[in-house]
């Protein structure tokens, strides 16, 4: 069992330590967002990309040890999770104390992480609008009608303009 929850911490170590590494990644998205350069955003996208990854494969290596020390332990619930092992624990024991604060610091630096992504996501919808705005804004003034145009005796006609498409298609 103990080198189970060792096995168990160190994985957790490695989540929070890639947790971490993304705090300052998505601070940087926010400042990327906001200059709207978007190489930059896709350049951060990709370093996120893999630390998804590599959290993902943590993820599924996290289960299996959780699974596993419930296998050991007997507990019939569905399933494990890390503040129940800990609860689980007796008092004087280090691992406890340590997949405490790992539990802590975790929940600490996730919730930090969700408020920048919600704060980015904000910003991108926001930047989406607007660009909506836009294209609607000059689809109305393209398509405004009557051009002004007086024939001889001073009666106005529409005249068809040509080319009133929204995008060249030559290009």
């Amino acid at each position: 069992m103990a080198s189970l929850i060792e096995e168990l911490i160190g994985v957790l170590e490695e989540e929070l330590e890639i947790y971490d590494q993304l705090v300052p990644v998505a601070r940087e998205k926010t400042q990327v967002i906001v200059k709207n350069d978007i190489p930059a955003l896709q350049e951060i996208t990709a370093r996120e990309q893999g630390a998804v990854d590599r959290i993902t494969a943590l993820e599924v290596k996290r289960n299996r040890i959780m699974k596993d020390i419930k296998t050991v332990l007997g507990t019939g619930e569905k399933e494990l999770k890390l503040s129940d092992l800990i609860g689980l624990l007796k008092d004087d024991q280090k691992e406890k104390k340590t997949l405490s604060e790992l539990h802590d610091k975790l929940k600490k630096t996730i919730n930090v992480l969700v408020e920048i992504n919600n704060r980015n996501k904000v910003l991108i919808q926001q930047s989406l609008e607007l660009i909506e705005f836009n294209l609607n804004f000059l689809q109305s003034t393209r398509m405004s009608p009557g051009s002004n145009t007086y024939t001889k005796n001073a009666s106005q006609y529409d005249e068809k303009s040509f080319g009133t498409g929204m995008f060249d298609a030559k290009q």
